[in-house]
């Protein structure tokens, strides 16, 4: 069983960064393809970004690439997105997940674990 926790989300002000992490208290996230989602108040959850297991491959939405980092650290069983230049069409819940396979998805129903949400919003 994999249980996923994520943290670090907060109130910011436009413009300024934050960074999101997503740790295991279960099984190891070595082998999993990780990503995060979020969900904006009224809309539906919408895909971040993704990385492979490795580490070596990564994918992100038009929305927040260039600004949006993912990363993940294997040893520490954590997965980190870093947001920079957030603006207030960023604020959302935002949602880490684990998929059973090495290659990289986007939608959500092909990812099996997800964690409870951290929320993020983004004052003007």
């Amino acid at each position: 069983q994999v249980q996923l926790v994520e943290s670090g989300g907060g109130l910011v002000q436009a413009g300024d960064s934050l960074r999101l992490s997503c740790a295991s208290s279960g099984r190891t996230l070595s082998r999993f393809t990780m990503g995060w989602f979020r969900q904006a108040p009224g809309k539906e959850r919408e895909f971040v970004a993704a990385i492979s297991w490795s580490g070596g491959g990564t994918y992100y939405s038009n929305s927040v690439k260039g600004r949006f980092t993912i990363s993940r650290d294997n040893a520490k069983n954590t997965v980190y997105l870093q947001m920079n230049s957030l603006n207030p069409e960023d604020t959302a819940v935002y949602y880490c997940a684990a998929r059973s396979s090495f290659v990289i998805r986007t939608t959500e129903s092909e990812y099996d674990y997800w964690g409870q949400g951290a929320q993020v919003t983004v004052s003007t």
